[in-house]
């Protein structure tokens, strides 16, 4: 398998600095990225570490619900899925990323309501950027559509 790459350029102290995250082996894009967005309300046109792990957990998780619903004998029609990512104070000094909660709609063939919440799950536990953030609480809410 093959390993992806992105690169984060940085100026400045934490509080009056900025930078610019490389998607690198994608090249799609270059995004700024400063401390007092990352911890206001309104990022304001500048992303964080915590959307591009949301970004990254709901890919992942969409990509492994499609493969056990498969597994378990259905069709994944659709799926709209969220990754809620929240930035905290850590009791040990400094931030730490808290909680993730997952929210998936799906539409299926070929599985009832519980095969689906079945799939789901599955999915949360066992796609690699769950597992890769395995000491943060990961939730999950699903449902069909």
């Amino acid at each position: 398998m093959p390993t992806r790459t992105a690169r984060t350029t940085w100026n400045g102290s934490l509080q009056d600095g900025s930078g610019k995250v490389e998607l690198t082996s994608s090249k799609v894009g270059t995004f700024d990225v400063s401390f007092p967005r990352r911890a206001a309300e309104d990022p304001d046109g500048v992303t964080s570490p915590e959307e591009l792990v949301g970004a990254a957990h709901s890919s992942c998780f969409a990509m492994q619900l499609s493969a056990l619903v498969g597994e378990a004998g259905g069709t994944l029609r659709s799926a709209d899925i969220t990754a809620d990512v929240s930035l905290a104070p850590d009791p040990d000094g400094g931030f730490r990323i808290d909680a993730i909660r997952l929210t998936v709609t799906g539409e299926v063939e070929g599985l009832d309501e519980t095969g689906f919440l079945t799939a789901a799950q599955q999915a949360k536990d066992t796609c690699p950027v769950s597992k890769a953030l395995a000491g943060t609480t990961i939730t999950l809410d699903a449902s069909l559509s």
